[in-house]
């Protein structure tokens, strides 16, 4: 079972993310996909560290999902964004390349018999960025997004802190 739940910057997608794991068993898994850029995201980080309890597994894992062992867990992916840009970091911002390699990574996640609640960012409905760099990676975005939801059982998008159903 694959859930994907999007949304804007504080819509309320790791909270309901979490929340729906919570429903589906007693020991999820907590898949963090950041890289610590800096003492304020380090922060933000801890704050997500301190909302769950002694029931999550928490792993850290910047690119390679599919080799943690998932088999038969609720697991939530939190974020594609995140897990995106450090394929984009990594290609030296190549879009295609980046595309490819995220592309080739989810299909093997999405193999593994596991439910999955992945957590990602709706970019391109914000301002326009600034740099080419910035342009690129809004369509990346979008388009890892749009591959994710056509394989997805259940879409939810994110408004004010209610799901909406899309698919």
């Amino acid at each position: 079972m694959l859930y994907f739940i999007t949304g804007g910057e504080r819509s309320g997608k790791s909270n309901y993310a979490q929340r729906l794991a919570l429903e589906l068993t007693d020991k999820p898994v907590y898949i963090a996909t950041s890289r610590i850029w800096d003492k304020d995201f380090e922060k933000r980080v801890q704050r997500h560290k301190d909302d769950r309890d002694e029931r999550w597994t928490n792993i850290e894992e910047e690119k390679n999902l599919s080799k943690i062992d998932l088999k038969g867990k609720v697991a939530v992916i939190d974020c594609v964004t995140l897990w995106l840009t450090n394929f984009y970091v990594d290609t030296k911002y190549s879009l295609q390349e980046s595309l490819e390699l995220a592309k080739e990574e989810f299909n093997k996640l999405a193999a593994i018999d596991t439910t999955l609640i992945i957590i990602s960012n709706e970019l391109g409905m914000g301002m326009h960025a600034e740099t080419e760099i910035g342009r690129k990676f809004v369509e990346l975005q979008g388009w890892i997004n749009q591959h994710i939801a056509a394989k997805a059982n259940k879409v939810y998008f994110m408004v004010a802190g209610i799901p909406v159903m899309v698919k």
